[in-house]
């Protein structure tokens, strides 16, 4: 049997997420006190009381939920799982890669809480409210996805930012391109070509500037090789130098999330269970419409972890 751990990216953020470990465990509760010390801010208290507006804002959401996952994860060490041991690969959807990388030693959990403020901030500031959009596409083939692109872009940003699986493709760019190229995928046949409620075009070329920011910052922090090699959101292959995690998670701010892939890469190469290790189960639901043959489980509560490690034992 081989393992993945998958970490969830932003969108499974939901109020209350972590209360229950936190409740339950004190290697969950030292988690979240060390986020709020790294940001000087109380944000478990956002996470498990709301309002959910701010929470869902993404300079909140994304420190937020790697820290639900890094939560579950030392619960489980201190409980005796060694990822070295027991897992082949760790991944990430966007903000997830930060998540699994910091779960597999690669930061500390207060420099990833700061490099992910970093990220939440400068992906905001990079495109002023209102000029960017993304919208997802169901039921329509990548090429023609690609082509309804490229016809609206007419020198404008748009372009695939997530390919999810499981037939969803999600478009990114300025805000007329990606309206107009959903309609044009509505026009191809498209099942639903449905507007996301998102403050800005992630995961396309507009994002450049937080790139660079996102370059220097982690510049310069301390970075160590995974204890388990990392499956990298824009190449999906497994890396493990440090100066090449830092390239692809720059190249990750405007690339696209290549999650489809990345699932049947883990088929392909004898994974055979994911664990969704952090709030939310929306990765293990695309899973199940990428490869069926890969069985999948959730890590983001005590009943979940008790569960985890009967099996992992």
């Amino acid at each position: 049997m081989s393992i993945a751990f998958t970490f969830p990216g932003q969108g499974s953020q939901a109020v209350g997420m972590g209360k229950d470990l936190a409740d339950a465990f004190p290697e969950a509760r030292a988690v979240f006190q060390e986020v709020d010390d790294a940001l000087a801010q109380k944000l478990s208290n956002l996470m498990w009381e709301g309002p959910e507006d701010e929470l869902t804002l993404t300079a909140n959401a994304q420190p937020a939920l790697m820290a639900v996952s890094l939560a579950a994860i030392r619960v489980l060490e201190a409980r005796g799982l060694s990822l070295a041991d027991k897992v082949s690969y760790v991944a990430g959807h966007s903000l997830g890669e930060y998540s699994a990388l910091a779960a597999a030693g690669t930061f500390s959990i207060a420099d990833t809480a700061r490099l992910l403020r970093i990220r939440g901030n400068a992906m905001q500031a990079a495109v002023p409210v209102g000029e960017g959009a993304m919208a997802a596409i169901i039921g329509l083939e990548q090429a023609d996805v690609e082509a309804a692109c490229s016809e609206a872009g007419k020198g404008a940003v748009c372009q695939i930012a997530n390919d999810n699986g499981g037939g969803q493709l999600v478009i990114s760019g300025a805000k007329p391109a990606v309206e107009h190229a959903a309609r044009i995928c509505t026009e191809k046949g498209a099942k639903r070509a449905l507007m996301l409620t998102v403050s800005a075009p992630f995961h396309s070329a507009l994002m450049q500037p937080a790139a660079e920011a996102m370059c220097e910052a982690l510049a310069g922090v301390a970075k160590n090789a995974p204890v388990v090699p990392v499956i990298a959101n824009v190449v999906v292959q497994p890396i493990s130098d440090p100066d090449e995690i830092a390239a692809r998670l720059v190249e990750q701010v405007t690339g696209r999330v290549r999650w489809r892939e990345t699932v049947e890469w883990f088929g392909a190469n004898g994974v055979t269970t994911l664990y969704e290790i952090g709030a939310g189960k929306v990765l293990s639901g695309l899973a199940r419409r990428i490869d069926r043959n890969i069985a999948t489980a959730n890590v983001g509560t005590a009943a979940d972890v008790e569960a985890a490690l009967a099996e992992l034992a």
